[in-house]
């Protein structure tokens, strides 16, 4: 998958829920679970706004812990090959969730909490 292509499967996912598409740069880092290849469902990501080399991203699979070491780093780049229709999620701005599953189920919604890290 190119940039190009990425960021316009970004944009026009902003676009189906109305928000304004917020760049989240293939080189910067996010969360995932350690879970997250497992298979488990939903995927869920959540973001906080971008510090330095961070996206504010954590994603994980099934249900959320609070286990300091739930989530490891991992660079965007890192989903291009495994995980290509998730980059579109990634375009959304900070303060926004999404959940999705592997039989077509997807939700998008705004979180304001999520601003007040």
């Amino acid at each position: 998958m190119e940039t190009h292509e990425i960021v316009n499967a970004q944009m026009n996912l902003c676009r189906k829920f109305d928000v304004q598409w917020s760049a989240a740069a293939l080189d910067q880092l996010i969360g995932v679970s350690k879970n997250f290849t497992s298979g488990e469902m939903p995927i869920n990501g959540l973001r906080h706004p971008p510090k330095k080399e961070t996206a504010g991203w954590y994603i994980w699979a099934g249900e959320w812990s609070n286990a300091d070491d739930f989530f490891v780093p991992l660079h965007i780049q890192h989903l291009i090959d495994e995980y290509p229709d998730l980059l579109k999620y990634l375009g959304l701005p900070p303060g926004y969730r999404f959940q999705i599953d592997n039989n077509g189920y997807e939700d998008v919604w705004e979180d304001k909490t999520l601003l007040n890290v």
